[in-house]
């Protein structure tokens, strides 16, 4: 009995000690984790820990380490001596390296698990258990990273609170950035409670870079310190929900800042305070700053490195462009300036109000762009397009879309530019519309001392789409294109083959017609009727081997009295004529106003009127059915053929 108990005791060891392995085994085994298996072997700690008790490991992919700048990983901040499954993973956990560092658990809006800046690949996490001793390795898709000190410190940092962290920065591992000068107006404005706060937050601190502008650091108070503050909340930057706004510190009843990240599309990461509420010594509107370092992990949240202070509005519009001339979010929109001879740049500065629409860093990725350049002139009149005289921020451009969509005069000569805003706080949209571009705002309302910025996605009056993408992509066309894709009238409008010149009655315009004809109005936008809303758009639409600006129908008129246009049916004849400074269509001795001149697409172009082409005798109503001047003729064709069938029989 005893010789059968002991063999028992043996097995039972054996098979323990074998499960306590498997760990360490799928490691060993899985080529895509060599790399952190190499360190763990090398490192008797994380061995012992791996053998002996419970715990949960973060490995990191090979790929993972492939993309890792730094020299040396930490195997034990990957460790801790708890086994937490995904569904279980609590908010923080001590890490087995010295001083217990803390690893942070967020989730974004995708459901995603992220371990500060890594992300837990789910499908190939790994659980065991066996004697009591529970086991779990999560794969991530990044290194982790503690805050460490220089090499050689005769006073090294165990694990520091953000105030530690600013008060001996210099001693820490970070990429030879100072944060010297906001710790000496820490410092002055007596604000170092906040940078000890128990819990866990997110800190911005700007680089000593940030302070060039001599004036600048004494802007720093203690409203602005606690802007860069977002308290009880941990934001790493691979698991931050972009342009979602989180309150600052500094939120309360006579001072509101809003901060959030975004991440441009060459990768940059970005934060942002919107003063939403001002004061005094705190101006309204969004300041931009680049995040040069990110994700560094102290005792009390996370520590994010800025390029400048936030809430500080101190730069003009041209000194902005300036700043961001290198590696900044503007830095092609400058370069096309700067190329173009500078004197945009000029004109900007001697504006006392200014509010300018800057195309984005990929908006210039167009061969058309590309070849623009090289014309000076006309390059000189899209930048112009770009400009306006005048602090639009977004909320101005809401009261000017009170009623209708805001039409704003560009330095450009006699080119206007249109916005649209749709949706409240933050899940706005706000587009404005070009020289034919629609373009979406990115960033608004990035604010200076003379002005406003916003960041737009497209080069304005540099034609993208063609006539059907603009309808589609036009909130102030979507009426007419809804009566076209009723009756496939809209497919044409894609033939890069043809060149069409479109007379686009407005939303507005189609609205005046329910007042008109308000029983005809209802079925022009029912399927049911879309043969005779097609016949009514046909008239609207000029086909031929060139288009026809507004410019040209004027001179056509002034020198014959009209202008007759090829349609697909018959013709248009109108004439056009500009009255004070605006452009006014005669058809069938009615007037109808041009909304928007020459919306430029790369098949064609369009012209915004405020009304359909369009007069009572064309809507008749009977029996409940509509019918077009055009299909009452059909129809009464057909009926004498008929009657004449009849007469023969």
């Amino acid at each position: 009995m005893f010789a059968k108990a002991a063999l028992l005791m043996v097995l039972l060891c054996a098979a323990s000690a074998a499960t306590a392995a498997d760990l360490a085994d799928r490691l060993r085994d899985d080529s895509e984790l060599s790399q952190f298996y190499s360190l763990l072997e090398s490192n008797a700690i994380a061995n012992s820990t791996l053998s002996l008790r419970s715990c949960t490991i973060f490995v990191p992919t090979n790929e993972a380490f492939q993309r890792y700048k730094s020299k040396t990983a930490h195997v034990l901040y990957h460790i801790t001596t708890a086994a937490y499954s995904q569904q279980n993973l609590p908010n923080t956990i001590s890490s087995d390296m010295d001083g217990n560092p803390p690893l942070y658990i967020t989730k974004n809006s995708n459901g995603d698990i992220f371990v500060n800046n890594a992300r837990i690949i789910p499908s190939l996490t790994v659980e065991t258990n066996s004697g009591g001793k529970r086991q779990v390795m999560h794969i991530i898709d990044e290194v982790l990273e503690p805050l460490t000190a220089k090499s050689g410190d005769s006073d090294p940092i165990s694990n520091p609170d953000a105030l530690k962290f600013l008060q001996q920065a210099e001693q820490l591992n970070l990429d030879n950035f100072n944060v010297r000068t906001y710790r000496n107006q820490v410092t002055l404005a007596k604000k170092e409670s906040v940078f000890k706060s128990p819990g866990t937050h997110t800190f911005l601190l700007p680089v000593d870079e940030g302070f060039k502008l001599s004036a600048r650091s004494s802007l720093v108070d203690a409203k602005v310190i606690d802007g860069h503050m977002i308290p009880n909340t941990v934001i790493f930057t691979a698991a931050a929900q972009h342009d979602d706004p989180k309150t600052s510190a500094a939120f309360e009843d006579l001072l509101k800042v809003t901060v959030s990240f975004f991440k441009q599309k060459n990768g940059k990461m970005y934060v942002k305070s919107n003063t939403i509420v001002g004061d005094s010594k705190h101006r309204e509107g969004v300041v931009l700053a680049e995040i040069v370092k990110a994700n560094i992990p102290v005792r009390n949240g996370v520590v994010h490195l800025i390029h400048r202070p936030l809430m500080i509005i101190d730069t003009t519009v041209t000194q902005f462009l300036q700043e961001n001339s290198e590696n900044g979010a503007l830095r092609k929109f400058y370069e096309v300036i700067m190329d173009n001879g500078g004197a945009v740049l000029d004109d900007i500065n001697n504006l006392s109000e200014v509010t300018i629409l800057a195309p984005s860093n990929e908006a210039w990725n167009s061969s058309k762009i590309n070849n623009l350049l090289a014309d000076r002139k006309k390059l000189r009149q899209i930048l112009n397009m770009h400009i306006i005289k005048d602090r639009l921020n977004v909320e101005k451009i809401r009261q000017k879309n009170a009623n209708l969509i805001a039409q704003v005069p560009t330095v450009n000569n006699n080119t206007f530019l249109y916005f649209n805003v749709r949706g409240e706080g933050s899940d706005a949209v706000i587009t404005v519309e070009g020289g034919g571009v629609n373009a979406t705002v990115i960033q608004a309302d990035v604010a200076q001392t003379n002005g406003y910025v916003h960041i737009i996605d497209h080069v304005l009056g540099v034609p993208y789409t063609t006539v059907l993408g603009k309808l589609e992509s036009d909130p102030m066309m979507s009426d007419t294109y809804k009566m076209g894709e009723f009756s496939h009238f809209n497919d044409q409008l894609n033939n890069t083959q043809r060149l069409f010149t479109y007379f686009v009655p407005r939303d507005k315009g189609w609205q005046k017609t329910e007042l008109d004809y308000p029983s005809a109005h209802k079925k022009l936008f029912m399927p049911d009727f879309s043969y005779h809303s097609k016949s009514i758009l046909e008239r609207h639409l000029a086909i031929a081997d060139r288009v026809y600006t507004m410019k040209d129908l004027v001179q056509y008129s002034q020198e014959s009295g009209s202008v007759i246009l090829p349609t697909f049916r018959d013709s248009l004849k109108i004439r056009v004529e500009e009255e004070n400074g605006r452009y006014v269509i005669t058809w069938n001795h009615k007037k109808i106003n041009v909304y928007r001149p020459d919306v430029e697409c790369t098949n064609g172009i369009i012209h915004v009127i405020d009304y359909p082409i369009l007069e009572e005798k064309d809507v008749v109503v009977s029996g409940g059915s509509y019918l077009t001047e055009s299909t009452i003729c059909i129809t009464l064709a057909n009926l004498i053929m008929i009657t004449v069938a009849k007469l023969l029989n």
